[in-house]
This record gives structure tokens, sequence and C-alpha cells, in this order.
């Protein structure tokens, strides 16, 4: 019986790209208010930094593009789809976390009203913030759609998942593997930035986090 060699058994289905694209700016970024599962639209400045953003990414030659179906994501999407002619999966598993009362609040209301709840969660711990999903059960519903997609991906594909900073940050500490302890580790992805993982021998691995422009704030309910 013939026995695959380990080079040609490691380098079946590699070389496959997964690139997790935040949105552009919202007003509710400027006034670092929790946007969570609001639809909130893009600003200007937003549309103008997809715009720029989907420039750069379409010299990436992706294959596929899903974008959770909140206006801020999906017209950021849709500004990549204008110049690839790629359509747009739209899923709402890729919406931000759900976060109850904390949605439509200030960072600052937040710390606030809700002081405790918000230094347990940057602690680590399993937090419903707001009384909404815990960053697990956003991870839950959005790790899987990545990969059902990237599985369809042709050797060498690029998938671009445009979504949203909090929903990003769990999808990747999933897909390496981390323990939610560790997740925010991960530092937030500026408006239109975006992090990019390969397919290697061991499963994925993160090549690029925050890429696409000069350092700015990062503006965002996972701040």
């Amino acid at each position: 019986m013939a026995v695959s060699s380990f080079s040609e058994a490691g380098s079946r289905g590699r070389g496959r790209r997964v690139i997790l694209w935040r949105h552009g700016q919202t007003s509710w970024n400027v006034e670092r208010r929790f946007q969570g599962t609001t639809d909130v639209e893009l600003t200007e400045t937003g549309v103008a930094q997809a715009r720029r953003a989907a420039r750069l990414l379409v010299a990436l030659k992706p294959d596929t593009i899903v974008a959770s179906d909140l206006r801020r994501a999906a017209n950021t999407a849709a500004e990549l789809a204008a110049l690839t002619g790629l359509d747009v999966t739209h899923d709402e598993a890729l919406r931000e976390t759900y976060a109850g009362v904390w949605q439509g609040l200030t960072h600052e209301e937040i710390i606030g009203r809700y002081g405790d709840e918000y230094a347990a969660w940057k602690r680590g711990e399993p937090v419903r913030r707001g009384g909404g999903e815990l960053e697990t059960e956003v991870a839950d519903r959005a790790a899987p759609v990545v990969v059902r997609n990237a599985e369809k991906l042709p050797e060498g594909g690029t998938l671009v998942v445009v979504s949203h900073g909090g929903t990003i940050r769990t999808t990747i500490g999933r897909l390496l593997g981390l323990d939610p302890h560790h997740w925010e580790s991960l530092g937030g992805l500026s408006n239109c930035c975006w992090s990019v993982l390969g397919e290697g021998a061991r499963g994925w691995r993160l090549l690029e986090h925050n890429a696409g422009t000069l350092p700015e704030p990062v503006l965002g309910d996972d701040d």
C-alpha cells in the first residue's frame, strides 16, 4: 500500500488565507458608543476608508467575500465587491456581540454604570455584557461560518470576511485554538483594518494583525 510522504500529506489543502476585515468608521465609533447589534451606518469617512482598503485588498485576489448583514459591514464589503465583481454572501452569524443594555452607551457610561461587570470582562472572566452574549457564544456562531467558507476555497485561495471588531477577535482566538481567557491579548482592530490567517500543517496561523494603514486609535466595542 502506498503511503504519502509527510510533505505531500501536509500540503493538501494548505495555502488558503482568511482575511478578517473590520468595517469602516461609524458615528458611534467616533462617540465611543457600544454598537453591538445596533445597525449603525458608515460615516463619510467610513465609506472613504472602505474604498481605500478595498483598493489594497483587491490586490490579494480574493475568491470569496462573506459579510455580516449589518449595514456598516455590508456596505464595507460592497466596496470590495465592486472592484472584484464577486457577490457578497451576508450572514447574521457574523454580527457584532449582542450586549443588551450596554448598546448605545458610551465607554464612560458603561464604566460608570457597570464598572464591576466591565472590569470582570477585562480580567478575562465569562461576562454577559449588558445581559447579552458571552464571547464564547459569539465564537460559536461566527467561527463555523469562516471555516465552512474557507473549506470551499481552492488551493491557495483567499476568503475575505467582513465583520466587527469583537467578533473578529473572538473568531481569531477560536481558530488559533487559544483559551478564551487569552483572547483579550489580541489587540483591537482599527476601522477598516484587517488580520490575515494562513493555513499551515498544524492549522491556522496569524500572519498579520491590524494591517492596512498607519496606526490609528481603536474605536470600537472591544476596546
